[in-house]
């Protein structure tokens, strides 16, 4: 391997630290914002809480829907 080779390689080497740097710090500013936003300390967390909210949303919906058809019955004959 040429010298010139070898400054190329660690040219790249150099390059993806940075970038292992940089993503790192977008993680942990990631994980931060779901604990204080969401008070999830795991992605599994915020997947859970999510899929709990999708159900409570799903509930709410049913209850909104029940009784818009009860008010448009009542109202309509």
């Amino acid at each position: 391997m040429t010298e010139q080779e070898l400054l190329n390689l660690k040219e790249k080497v150099d390059k993806a630290k940075t970038t292992v740097s940089e993503l790192t710090g977008q993680l942990n500013a990631l994980k931060k914002q779901l604990k204080d936003n969401w008070d999830c300390k795991t992605i599994e967390e915020a997947e859970e809480k999510l899929k709990n909210m999708e159900k409570n949303i799903s509930i709410l919906e049913k209850k909104i829907d029940k009784g818009v058809k009860e008010l448009e019955e009542k109202y309509n004959d």
